[in-house]
C-alpha cells in the first residue's frame, strides 16, 4: 500500500512536537486582553472579502495542487440539524494547506481553527487570523481563561470550531498520532458533538510525481458526528470521546485499530510509530 512518508521531513520524537521554524515574531501577546474571537466590523468585513477570494481563487488552486478529493459530504446534509447548533471537528494535520481543504469541504459552514500561537505571531499570522485562526495561549494562565471563555461563547453561538488534536503538523505522515484531550474537553464542556475528518493519500501519476515532484494526492473524508456519552462522569466522558474520535479518524482513512491492541494513550511521546503496524493493512491510497 502507498506510504507517502519521506526522509525529507524531520519527524520529531514527540508526537505533538513541531518541526517547522517560524522566522518572524510580530510581538503579539496572548493574554487576557487578546481578542481570541475578533468581532469588530472592520475585521468581519475583511473576512467577508477573504471568503470571496477563497471561493473564487484559492479553493480551485488547492484542489489542483493537492489533488484534493472530498468524500462524505452527504453527512453534512444528513446531520444539518445537529451541525447548525455548533460543532467541534477534528482531523489529522498533514499539509500546510490542509485546513483550506477542510474549509472547502464543509461549505456552506464557516469554521474557526485553533492554531499554534507562534504561527499567529509569525509571517503568515495575519492571513491565518483572516481564515479563522485562533492562537492557543501557552504562557499565560489568565490568557488561557480568556481563551476558553471566548471559545465557550463562540460554541454557544452555534459556531464551528476545528481542532488538530494531534497537536502539530507532520507533512505526509500516514499513521494517526495520539490525540490530546482538548477537543473532547471543549466538546463535553459545551455539550457539542465532534465531527471526525481524515486525510488519506493517493499515489500521484507520473507527471505529478516526476515533473512537479508531488509526493501524494489527498482525499479528505467527512465522518458522522460523535456525541459525548451523557451516562459517564465528565472526566470519563472526555476520555471516552477522545478515544472514539481517534478511532473514527483512523477508520475514515482506512486504519483498523482493532487489528492492533488499542490502548487509550494521549499525547504519548514514545510511540511515534503509532499504528505503523496496522495502517498498511487495508490502508486507502493505492488507487
Amino acid at each position: 500500500m502507498f506510504d507517502p512518508r519521506t526522509d525529507r521531513f524531520p519527524y520529531p520524537e514527540k508526537t505533538n512536537q513541531h518541526y517547522l521554524e517560524i522566522h518572524k515574531d510580530r510581538g503579539l501577546v496572548f493574554d487576557e486582553s487578546y481578542p481570541y474571537i475578533e468581532k469588530s466590523s472592520f475585521f468581519r468585513f475583511k473576512k467577508f472579502l477573504i471568503r470571496i477570494f477563497l471561493n473564487v481563487v484559492v479553493f480551485p488552486i488547492v484542489t489542483i495542487r493537492m489533488g484534493l478529493k472530498i468524500e462524505g459530504r452527504k453527512n453534512l446534509k444528513m446531520y444539518r440539524t445537529v451541525l447548525k447548533n455548533g460543532v467541534v471537528s477534528v482531523c489529522n494535520h498533514v499539509h500546510m494547506w490542509d485546513y483550506l481543504g477542510i474549509m472547502k469541504a464543509i461549505r456552506p459552514y464557516k469554521s474557526n481553527v485553533l492554531v499554534w500561537d507562534k504561527n499567529i505571531n509569525g509571517e503568515k499570522g495575519a492571513a491565518m487570523r483572516l481564515v479563522g485562526g485562533i492562537p492557543i495561549p501557552e504562557n499565560s494562565i489568565a490568557g488561557k481563561k480568556a481563551f476558553f471563555k471566548a471559545l465557550g461563547e463562540f460554541l454557544s453561538e452555534r459556531g464551528w470550531l476545528h481542532i488538530y488534536a494531534e497537536g502539530s503538523m507532520w507533512e505526509y505522515y500516514a499513521p494517526i498520532r495520539p490525540f490530546k484531550r482538548g477537543t473532547a474537553l471543549l466538546a463535553v464542556s459545551n455539550d457539542k458533538p465532534v465531527i471526525p475528518l481524515g486525510y488519506s493519500y493517493r499515489k500521484p501519476g507520473w507527471i505529478r510525481e516526476h515533473i512537479f515532484h508531488q509526493i501524494a494526492l489527498f482525499t479528505l473524508h467527512v465522518g458522522e458526528p460523535i456525541f459525548p456519552d451523557e451516562a459517564l462522569k465528565p472526566k470519563d466522558r472526555e476520555t471516552d470521546l477522545t478515544i472514539r474520535a481517534h478511532r473514527a479518524v483512523c477508520t475514515l482513512v482506512g486504519i483498523n485499530p482493532d487489528e492492533n491492541i488499542y490502548e487509550p494513550e494521549f499525547n504519548d511521546s514514545k510511540r511515534i510509530d503509532y499504528y505503523t503496524s496496522t495502517y498498511g493493512v487495508g490502508y486507502r491510497g493505492s488507487k
